[in-house]
């Protein structure tokens, strides 16, 4: 039988939110085992004082499979 547990994230980017999924999940797996899936819940942006995008930030919920004793 197996479990899973579900996380939140958030990550960001100066260059897309793409990137910025990339570079959450790339994170994520230095510290989570087993990461199956993620699901991007929310995406926004911050913007500069010119009205420029700043950073894209995406948060997250991961799924991972827990280890047996």
């Amino acid at each position: 039988m197996s479990v899973a547990k579900v996380i939140e994230i958030t990550a960001t980017s100066p260059g897309s939110f793409e990137d910025a999924i990339r570079k959450g999940l790339a994170r994520a797996h230095k510290t989570i085992d087993g990461i199956r899936g993620a699901w991007i819940s929310e995406q926004k942006v911050e913007l500069a004082e010119d009205g420029t995008i700043k950073h894209f930030r995406v948060d997250m919920k991961l799924t991972f499979l827990l280890e047996d004793d």
